[in-house]
């Protein structure tokens, strides 16, 4: 295990590194694209007689569970370290949009990609049951904008735009995986249950996952009020996450949820009442550095994953039609939001204009989709949407995110640029 650790680190460092020295692309993005074609010049060298270096990649990655790593370690460290830097103040302030985007957005979201995809299917003579066409909405429908909220940034996005953005991106994630794991619980039970043991299950994830992470969030701030040690405190933290995510997969609540209610409440009322401002520098630090090693890692594995999947071009032609289908699914999740909220008191500050196009085309998946595929029952049909998931990603991280910095620039040239979290 430590020598695939190693071995797996190494190789991102040194993608990190090309991408860095020649490339040039943003950070997670040019180490995706920079891990795709270093799997492209694996597969060209096997295709010209010389299979090692594809053999020896396919070895280390087979033997990484992309979906338990992910799941359980990567998405719960990301997302707390995304919440980490949050004020609850924003968050307040644009709670409606926040609040439905990651909400009712993933549920219409899941249903309407979910037809899509059933007429898409048959559309290429593939019979894929209507269950799995709602799990593959439901899996598809989380956005994941780590890849393009430095550009947002960078661009000068007006800050309502960037507060609903993260917002949305911390609790859709954590809504979509219970949305996720109820359709597949069934899946796998074979028959449709009742009404009240949905509600049950959905109470238990994501209620259970808020109590929580508040509890673990609170218990820490109090260690945290009655010490004053740098190094105690980034410990707690840590440990905060690593055990909390273990513990909440044993406890059966949502492990991303409970990171995001914990991260706030570490980066907002242990940041103000429990970290002197040594503390503060140190804790922000560290979960910066753990945010950009985890991405690198993560976009890495995206990219090195091509390595493992069989597809054909019918699976590349299909993919772009459901990422068409997603973003359709994506402007009517978004629009009827964005347009009720125009009428409102506050609409005008809460929305700006460009806000509908911004958010429709910088609405990223990423490594959240891939994990959920991988996680679904052995079959054909699972490894037809586990392939076209991986296409969709690939493509929505490429084209998606390398356009909507110029998009953002073009539209808010003479905004305000978005500034830092005022903590």
């Amino acid at each position: 295990m430590l020598d695939l650790a190693a071995a797996f680190i190494a190789l991102t460092t040194l993608l990190t590194y090309v991408n860095y020295r020649f490339i040039r692309l943003p950070p997670t993005i040019g180490v995706m694209a920079t891990a795709l074609i270093f799997s492209f010049i694996a597969q060209g060298m096997s295709l010209i007689g010389y299979p090692v270096l594809e053999v020896e990649m396919q070895q280390i990655i087979s033997r990484i569970d992309f979906s338990d790593v992910l799941m359980t370690w990567f998405l719960p460290a990301l997302l707390f370290a995304g919440a980490l830097h949050v004020n609850l103040a924003d968050l307040r302030n644009y709670k409606w949009p926040i609040g439905l985007l990651a909400t009712f957005g993933v549920l219409i979201a899941t249903t309407v990609i979910g037809y899509l995809a059933y007429y898409t299917f048959a559309l290429f003579g593939w019979h894929v049951d209507f269950i799995y066409c709602l799990l593959f909405g439901a899996l598809i429908s989380p956005t994941d904008p780590i890849a393009v909220l430095g550009i947002l940034k960078s661009a000068g996005a007006p800050k309502p735009l960037a507060t609903t953005i993260v917002g949305e991106s911390l609790f859709n994630d954590g809504t979509a995986v219970v949305v996720f794991t109820i359709l597949l619980g069934i899946l796998l039970a074979g028959e449709t249950p009742t009404v009240s043991s949905i509600a049950w299950l959905f109470v238990q994830e994501a209620i259970g996952g808020i109590l929580f992470g508040a509890a673990l969030g609170y218990g820490v701030f109090l260690m945290m009020r009655g010490i004053d040690q740098y190094q105690v405190e980034v410990m707690l933290t840590l440990a905060l996450v690593i055990g909390g995510a273990a513990l909440a997969a044993r406890l059966h609540v949502s492990a991303p949820i409970a990171m995001v209610v914990a991260g706030l409440i570490i980066g907002n009322q242990a940041r103000q009442y429990a970290m002197s401002d040594e503390t503060r520098r140190y804790i922000d630090k560290f979960w910066e550095l753990i945010d950009e090693i985890l991405n690198a890692l993560l976009f890495a594995l995206i990219g090195l994953e091509l390595l493992l999947l069989p597809f054909n071009w019918l699976h590349v032609v299909a993919a772009f039609t459901l990422g068409g289908a997603v973003l359709i699914s994506r402007l009517l999740t978004v629009a009827p939001a964005i347009l009720v909220l125009r009428q409102t008191r506050n609409g005008g500050r809460q929305v700006p204009a460009g806000t509908i196009r911004i958010l429709v085309w910088g609405g990223l998946r990423g490594g959240v989709s891939v994990a959920l595929a991988l996680s679904l029952p052995l079959g054909e049909q699972r490894d037809l949407i586990l392939s076209l998931t991986y296409v969709v990603v690939l493509v929505s991280i490429l084209l998606q995110g390398l356009s909507i910095g110029p998009l953002v620039r073009r539209i808010y040239k003479d905004a305000e640029p978005v500034a830092d979290s005022d903590h």
